[in-house]
């Protein structure tokens, strides 16, 4: 039986190794945070059996991190340290959910019995109220819901790079495709699966930020560096690094990170030593880099060097009848527990809806609209009355390409026409309603950007920016 993981949350670097070094010697296999952030992150990650928690932290409270725990997962075990006679803080953490409070100075041999009753308690739970999924268990490529042709040549592309030995990967594809999702899938089926996937936004933290938050930085680098900070390249240590929204990263940050792939280490904020890259870096985008990387916009080598494996998502509008199985599935999903009986289904009208629809938001979009019909429809079937307006408008411009030309009679003139002013016509119409945005314009006729482009080249006397 594997050893049972425990995650040590503290920000003091001593207390970390002496009860790293005990966990060890007690065939438990330790993970470790110096913060408050990265120890949420590692625990929805590891999913371990207890957690070690300090909750005298300096810059936040060790208090509201066990009640985000107990949120999370009701039956976690937490073990609390705080300061020697703080008994309101001792009352706190039991009131919270705390399995047990020790103080410091630590006693090892209290610990250990502690940790054991932990384990001893949870045996002794029913298992209906342990945790149904690990991370492993809910996000592989079986939960990867369709069975359109371009949703099965992603899972079988997917599948051969997780089971490779791959340094870097990037995902290209619309927002909400579900590009986080496919790099959880491609992590927990491979290799790297018992460590850590962590995820950073690159758009949601601010450029003077998100360098200390990837490298990390030394105690006294800058003002407000008291302590030393593991950074999240550190923390996945022989797991993964996730980027989300890699094209929003500034150009010299890029140059950083194409260094630290091109020569497998990094340093800390402030740091003279080089620490090793132990880590596969997965990369997404909503962009196209490629484009972006030849008018300037993202560094050339930096996407290269990215794109040794490059997977693209397809949008939703692609993918067909897909759009009925993920639907299917989230109904499922949502009224779970709800009713005794079979979940409802698709109106008639609302799967005709579904099909026609063009879905600009994708899987994402698909997933709000069934959450508020199940919670507002009273009927057996999801009909169009609770989902978005637009939805049902036969005239709203965001339905496919396909249908949309249904609703037009085109009559070849007898004296015959030219296909080509037809289609400039076309072309002009559609940058005209778009005020000259190509992607838009290309998104109305039905083309990719690239196509549309390719169409603008050859008409010598449009210009386009």
């Amino acid at each position: 039986m594997s050893a049972k993981k425990i995650l040590v949350i503290d920000d003091e670097q001593m207390i970390r190794w002496m009860l790293r070094q005990a966990l060890i010697e007690w065939n438990y296999v330790p993970v470790e945070a110096a913060d408050i952030q990265s120890g949420l992150q590692l625990f929805d990650a590891e999913q371990p059996a207890l957690t070690l928690l300090d909750i005298n932290f300096s810059d936040s409270s060790g208090l509201d991190m066990l009640r985000k725990i107990k949120s999370r997962q009701p039956d976690a075990n937490v073990i609390t340290i705080t300061e020697n006679g703080l008994i309101e803080n001792s009352i706190a953490a039991f009131r919270a959910g705390a399995y047990d409070v020790l103080t410091k100075p630590i006693d090892l041999g209290k610990l250990q019995i502690a940790v054991r009753n932990a384990f001893q308690t949870e045996k002794a739970r029913p298992k209906a109220q342990k945790p149904l999924l690990s991370p492993a268990a809910k996000f592989n490529f079986e939960q990867i819901i369709g069975e359109s042709p371009k949703i099965k040549e992603l899972i079988s592309l997917a599948e051969k790079v997780a089971a490779s030995n791959v340094s870097s990967i990037l995902l290209q594809g619309e927002s909400g495709t579900g590009k986080d999702i496919l790099a959880k899938a491609i992590h927990y089926s491979s290799e790297r699966a018992n460590n850590p996937f962590v995820a950073i936004n690159c758009a949601a933290i601010p450029a003077n930020l998100i360098e200390s938050e990837l490298f990390g930085y030394e105690k006294g680098s800058f003002t407000d560096a008291k302590n030393l900070k593991e950074g999240l390249f550190e923390q996945a240590r022989g797991g993964t690094i996730f980027l989300d929204e890699i094209g929003e990263m500034e150009c010299a940050l890029q140059a950083k990170l194409l260094r630290v792939l091109e020569e497998g280490s990094f340093r800390r904020v402030g740091g003279l030593k080089d620490l090793p890259l132990n880590a596969c870096v997965i990369a997404a985008s909503n962009r196209n880099l490629r484009e972006d990387s030849e008018t300037g916009k993202f560094r050339r080598d930096f996407y290269f060097r990215l794109s040794v494996i490059e997977i693209d998502v397809p949008p939703l509008r692609e993918r067909g009848d897909d759009v009925l199985l993920l639907a299917a599935h989230f109904i499922k999903t949502l009224e779970r527990g709800r009713y005794k009986s079979e979940p409802r289904r698709l109106a008639p009208e609302t799967i005709k809806a579904f099909r026609q629809y063009h879905w600009d938001g994708n899987v994402r979009e698909l997933r709000n609209a069934i959450e508020r019909a199940v919670i507002l429809e009273e009927g057996e079937q999801i009909t169009l009355q609770y989902l978005p307006p637009k939805l049902s408008r036969s005239d709203n411009s965001s339905v496919n390409g396909s249908s949309k030309l249904n609703n037009y009679h085109i009559h070849l003139p007898p004296a015959g026409i030219s296909l080509e002013s037809v289609e400039n016509s076309l072309i002009e119409q559609a940058l005209q309603r778009s005020q000259g945005n190509v992607t838009h314009a290309a998104k109305i006729l039905g083309l990719s950007r690239d196509q549309l482009r390719y169409r603008l080249k050859k008409r010598r006397d449009t210009k386009f920016d």
